[in-house]
């Protein structure tokens, strides 16, 4: 294991005000979101979206890596190139998603663990030499009536540090995924409350395991209300609870820190962030590794259509320049309007 290589990968990924580009989506959910902008989902139409997210021009000052799925990291761009030497060649690493989903725990009805770790130490080894340079693994705990579980938080732990020393091992920086659902009526303290027992909980289990955290990245939820409580936490309310969580369970060897946007529309998860840097340094940058918040605007802008291929890549360009912003604490609404302009 070359520890400093894999720190000196994982702090690059946060450097200079950057986050990383979720595109990792599977099959079935690519499809659900092609269907909401009426285009049909096939190898090619995938590729092709792919594909123009990651040869956005100046998309580079802002997104430093982007996360992938199998099918992705095996395809080549329209002029043959494969779409790993397309990223590369705009300085783009790329990244993969490893785990094999969130399936039923045996024992605890109404809860997941994340399978996948059976054969990953080959995979691991397949997706560096195909260009990975970091891969990810989302555990999902969710909060109900008598959940989460301390039996579902202990295995989706457990399954993450394995994950995590493999990955490593094999030469990929691996980000920790442990996500706390923002769906259901619970309030912000709950939200704090389980959080900060499953970030225990994991950063238990990758001391035991070995796991150097100089080489990791930590992918969590914000402590937010769920969807469906009366009461919506504001952005200051939400940045004071996630630090005081995090500074509660996360070590400082951690280089950093890229939320999920979990659902937020694109100005909340980019408000949040804001106001979490706005609130003077952390021992980790804070940063973002968005799906939705950065891809829902250029869905909309490109709809399949080749023409609107420039106006989808100027959408995510504006998206990531405010979300860099918010990494800098220095993002303002009135910079929405603005940037739409430029």
């Amino acid at each position: 294991m070359n520890i400093e290589k894999l720190a000196k990968t994982a702090r690059s990924l946060v450097a200079n005000h950057r986050g990383i580009l979720a595109s990792d989506e599977s099959t079935g959910t690519i499809k659900n979101r092609f269907d909401g902008i009426g285009v049909v989902s096939t190898a090619d139409s995938r590729r092709d979206y792919r594909e123009l997210l990651f040869r956005t021009k100046g998309v580079v000052k802002f997104v430093s890596g982007a996360i992938l799925y199998d099918e992705t990291i095996r395809q080549k761009a329209a002029n043959g190139m494969s779409l790993v030497r397309v990223m590369k060649a705009k300085n783009i690493q790329p990244g993969i998603k490893v785990d094999a989903g969130a399936k039923p725990l045996a024992g605890a009805p109404g809860e997941t663990v994340t399978e996948g770790l059976d054969g990953l130490n080959e995979r691991v080894a397949e997706y560096a030499k195909l260009g990975a340079t970091f891969a990810k693994w989302r555990a999902v705990i969710d909060i109900g009536r008598n959940i989460p579980s301390p039996y579902a938080i202990h295995t989706n732990a457990h399954a993450l540090a394995r994950y995590a020393r493999i990955c490593q091992e094999g030469g990929l920086v691996p980000i920790v995924e442990p996500e706390v659902l923002m769906d259901g009526g619970h309030d912000i303290v709950r939200c704090q409350e389980v959080t900060e027992q499953v970030l225990a909980a994991v950063f238990n289990e990758l001391n035991l395991q070995g796991v150097p955290l100089e080489g990791i990245l930590l992918k969590p939820n914000m402590v937010i209300s769920g969807k469906k409580c009366a009461k919506q936490a504001s952005a200051k309310e939400i940045a004071e609870r996630t630090l005081e969580c995090f500074r509660r369970t996360v070590p400082a060897a951690v280089p950093g820190i890229v939320f999920l946007s979990g659902g937020q529309s694109m100005q909340d998860a980019t408000a949040n962030l804001n106001a979490m840097n706005a609130m003077g340094p952390s021992p980790w940058k804070l940063s973002f590794s968005y799906g939705r918040a950065l891809q829902e605007g250029p869905l909309k802008a490109w709809k399949g259509i080749t023409k609107n291929v420039p106006a989808a890549q100027s959408s995510l360009l504006k998206r990531a320049r405010l979300n860099s912003a918010a990494c800098k604490g220095s993002y303002r609404p009135a910079m929405e309007k603005a940037a739409a302009k430029k």
